[in-house]
């Protein structure tokens, strides 16, 4: 083999690739050759059989995107506010009776306030673009960071059929009573391309979607507990009963309502996917958590009373649970009718927006793994002018159409349908969190020596059995949702959930699995 400077040679065989300075690897070593770019390094042109030319060449390594930092302390509260606060939820939890109240203090002592800590950590210590797919990678490697970046993804592309079916059916409850399945559907697909539009704008200008929603959110919630209140000083009688005696947690029947819970205490991870775009995410993530999660705690329990105490349970629908309450207590006509219409509105702005704030975070996580080769290109695919992640926001756009279409032949009504879809989403929902707390241990063991702006309270010990103990009832959530313990499966609620996850995870693997072989031989 001939080393040769100072002349350029021949270029027919060009690795596209480099290697340290000094070193100069045999022809057929092609591993060696993919070592990452350097700005100053030797590059490797194959002259001829045998013959290497090794020649000093200035490298530029990748670009790395450069993202405005738009999102102060307030915008980062308001949009965690907007994750968490799910109004659509509401009804869900309440429809599982008076014992709702109970459980869900229970679930925020044991789970919304641990995990909102173990958040907080992460995302103050590592204030990464990617959030949970950037910290699962750097706790167990790149394949588990890509596995949990398309779950992640893959349960919003899912879930957003099942918060816009949901939507359309109180559009259809405020404008069109007895608006048709097909119909609804229709309206579902014009949101879901609502919200892959304005994700694409710049976020600048988009987060006021999101704010203002935040807002109309806390106007709701505020509003259903004014409702019970004003139901109770006008002498009514409550409608369930919601005393100690009543709201005492049952082992039972109540277990099928458990993970609509946990799954309304999900999302504190959400904006750290756009960490970069944070002004001080060191500062602000852990503040906008821990206030969130106080507000939110309160609030919630307050919300399931008041509706409790207006509607029996055996009324209270899934989707129309919300505008009952406020038409039994402030009328369908009249000036009361008006607010009652007015809160609809409200109601139909934020829970829109409240999955265009999911689609913010969420496509962000996705398009930092895709812009990593953890995922295929498309995902990681930029808009030039603002670098909205417009790869994810397109599939998730096309995701989200074809599944609102499949499960619309398969469901009888729209009930069925969001409860279907909310079931299949959520349980792929559940595994990054799954995935999550392993990787809060991981790091806390295997990174003692980074720095940490905020840290969980108690030390190493408490910080662990939180960790557990939110795993446990992560799992918990998961079995609860396809069996719950004394009941026979339903299998034809059960059969295409399941069906649809294994499909989903097996898509998953095979997507890893060529991106492995394409970055082999790259």
């Amino acid at each position: 083999m001939k080393q040769k400077t100072g002349s350029t040679p021949k270029r027919p065989y060009c690795y596209g690739s480099c290697i340290p300075t000094g070193t100069l690897p045999a022809p057929n070593t092609k591993s060696i050759l993919k070592e990452r770019l350097n700005l100053s390094c030797k590059k490797i042109f194959i002259t001829k059989e045998n013959e290497m030319t090794a020649e000093i060449l200035p490298v530029q390594a990748p670009k790395k995107p450069q993202y405005k930092k738009v999102l102060g302390a307030l915008d980062t509260f308001l949009f965690t506010i907007c994750a968490l606060l799910f109004v659509d939820t509401v009804a869900p939890m309440a429809s599982m009776g008076p014992t709702a109240i109970t459980w869900f203090v229970i679930l925020v002592i044991l789970f919304f306030i641990p995990y909102g800590l173990i958040v907080a950590e992460l995302g103050s210590t590592y204030p990464e673009q990617g959030g949970i797919y950037a910290w699962v990678k750097r706790a167990f490697g790149n394949k588990w960071g890509a596995r949990t970046s398309w779950l992640y993804w893959v349960n919003m592309a899912l879930w957003v059929p099942s918060s816009y079916i949901f939507l359309a059916g109180l559009f259809s409850q405020l404008f069109f009573p007895g608006m048709s399945l097909v119909w609804i559907i229709v309206l579902g697909l014009v949101f879901t391309w609502l919200m892959v539009l304005l994700g694409i704008i710049n976020l600048g200008e988009s987060k006021w979607v999101v704010n203002v929603a935040s807002v109309l959110k806390i106007v709701l919630i505020l509003g259903i507990i004014l409702a019970g209140i004003i139901y109770v000083l006008n002498g009514s009688a409550p409608q369930n009963d919601v005393s100690l005696g009543g709201i005492t947690p049952v082992w039972g029947d109540a277990l099928f309502f458990l993970p609509a819970i946990i799954y309304s205490l999900l999302g504190f991870e959400m904006m750290s996917g756009a960490s970069e775009e944070m002004k001080n995410p060191k500062r602000d993530v852990p503040r906008a958590i821990i206030t969130a999660a106080l507000f939110i705690g309160v609030v919630y329990t307050l919300a399931i009373r008041s509706m409790l105490v207006v509607i029996p349970v055996d009324s209270l629908g899934l989707i129309t649970g919300m505008m009952d309450t406020f038409w039994a207590v402030f009328g369908t006509s009249g000036i009361g009718g008006v607010i009652a219409f007015i809160f609809g509105l409200f109601a139909l702005y934020a829970i829109f927006a409240q999955t265009v704030s999911w689609a913010i975070g969420t496509v962000r996580t996705s398009a930092q793994a895709g812009q990593d080769g953890e995922l295929p290109a498309f995902f990681g695919k930029l808009r030039s002018s603002n670098q909205a992640p417009i790869g994810s926001l397109l599939l998730t756009g096309i995701v989200a159409s074809v599944v609102l279409i499949i499960y619309g032949f398969l469901a009888t009504n729209a009930e069925d349908l969001f409860w279907t879809l909310f079931a299949f989403s959520s349980i792929l929902f559940f595994i990054p969190y799954a995935i999550l707390f392993p990787a809060f241990l991981a790091l806390r063991v295997k990174d003692k020596a980074q720095e940490r702006a905020y840290k969980v309270p108690g030390g190493t010990v408490v910080g662990f059995i939180l960790a557990i103990i939110c795993e446990i009832i992560i799992i918990g959530g998961i079995i609860f949702f396809i069996y719950v313990p004394g009941e026979p499966i339903d299998w034809a609620y059960a059969g295409p959930v399941l069906i649809g996850i294994v499909v989903t995870l097996i898509i998953g693997e095979i997507l890893l699995l060529v991106q492995g072989r394409k970055n082999k031989v790259a």
